[in-house]
């Protein structure tokens, strides 16, 4: 059966079964995602993987709502497991795409979806190179679940949390709170979608673009900003490391709209989920040549510098506020959010 003859037509059970309508779902899935896909129908993937260090990453996602203004499940499954291969200094090369599908879910959503996993793969240059589908009643799954798994290979050392120094400037490669603001604004009709977009991207083109400093030792470590936002990550690094990390409030580059849907929705942007944002611990002597780097990247144009690790011997996190005051921020117990992704 043809793509265009099942864009009208929703999931039902039997394209779980594994008999006829299975194997037109799978072939539908193939065509779509083009030469992106390149498994060969065996029940593994055989891949040319050269000798030496891997790394590989998997990750399940489960975005409500699923389809948003500048994105999908889709392509925030490829950016967030190609994202996390390139932060530890891999080269990502391979994806896998497995997909649960709730009864109901019309063939166009899929199809919208498969559409972005085989557009975001191409820009990060990575290959599907197997997966799964597996259909389920309505009201077992919230429409449409992905989990992907990433291999990616190490020309490189590895970068490592534990590889920061007191010192180390923090930058982050651009806004906080886009993806948050415009997800919770499409789930709940607040109209800031079109203003705020979601900064979903896959990061390991810019990273690339930083290699020669990376060699060197001019960045010790890089982490995406994701659940948990930037509050997570600096919570994280301040305890593998055992040194308070200290920030500046004016420095976080938080757009105005954001900032306004923030003070609105009454949450703070530290804590929001981002999908394109980097936070890089780098030497202070590197930070110009960090900065240039990433400004010459479309996704890293608004990269600034937010921050440091002081040689202070605590494992927390301060803030100095516009006024000067310095406060304590806590790491958060649970979720400020209602679940995103």
């Amino acid at each position: 059966m043809s793509t265009k003859s099942l864009l009208d037509q929703k999931i039902v059970l039997d394209h779980g079964t594994g008999a006829r309508l299975s194997r037109e779902l799978v072939d539908f899935v193939v065509d779509v995602l083009g030469d992106v896909y390149t498994g060969e129908m065996e029940d593994s993937a055989m891949l040319p993987v050269p000798a030496g260090n891997i790394a590989l990453t998997t990750d399940s996602f489960v975005v409500d709502p699923p389809v948003f203004g500048n994105g999908d499940i889709g392509k925030i499954a490829v950016c967030g497991t190609v994202n996390d291969l390139a932060v530890v200094g891999a080269k990502p090369e391979y994806l896998t795409l497995a997909m649960i599908l709730e009864t109901g879910l019309p063939i166009s959503t899929l199809h919208r979806v498969l559409e972005s996993v085989r557009d975001t793969a191409k820009e990060a240059g990575v290959k599907i190179v197997a997966g799964d589908t597996k259909v389920v009643g309505v009201g077992e799954a919230d429409k449409i679940f992905l989990n992907t798994t990433g291999v990616g290979v190490f020309h490189r050392e590895p970068l490592r949390m534990t590889s920061v120094r007191p010192g180390d400037r923090i930058i982050l490669s651009g806004p906080i709170g886009n993806h948050t603001v415009h997800l919770l604004s499409v789930r709940e009709g607040l109209g800031f979608e079109t203003n705020v977009l979601s900064d979903c991207a896959p990061l390991n083109g810019m990273i690339d673009g930083l290699d020669g400093l990376i060699e060197r030792g001019a960045v010790h470590s890089m982490r995406d900003v994701t659940r948990g936002g930037l509050n997570a990550v600096l919570h994280e690094y301040s305890s593998a490391v055992g040194r308070v990390v200290s920030v500046q409030e004016e420095a976080l580059p938080i757009e105005f709209a954001t900032r306004m849907a923030s003070d609105m929705l009454g949450i703070n942007p530290i804590n929001a989920a981002n999908e394109g944002c980097l936070a890089l611990f780098v030497a202070p002597e590197a930070v110009d040549e960090v900065l240039a780097a990433l400004h010459a990247h479309p996704y890293g144009k608004h990269a600034v510098v937010i921050g440091e690790i002081t040689d202070r011997a605590e494992a927390s996190v301060e803030m100095t506020g516009v006024d000067g005051k310095v406060t304590t921020i806590e790491e958060l117990q649970g979720a400020e959010l209602p679940r995103l992704c």
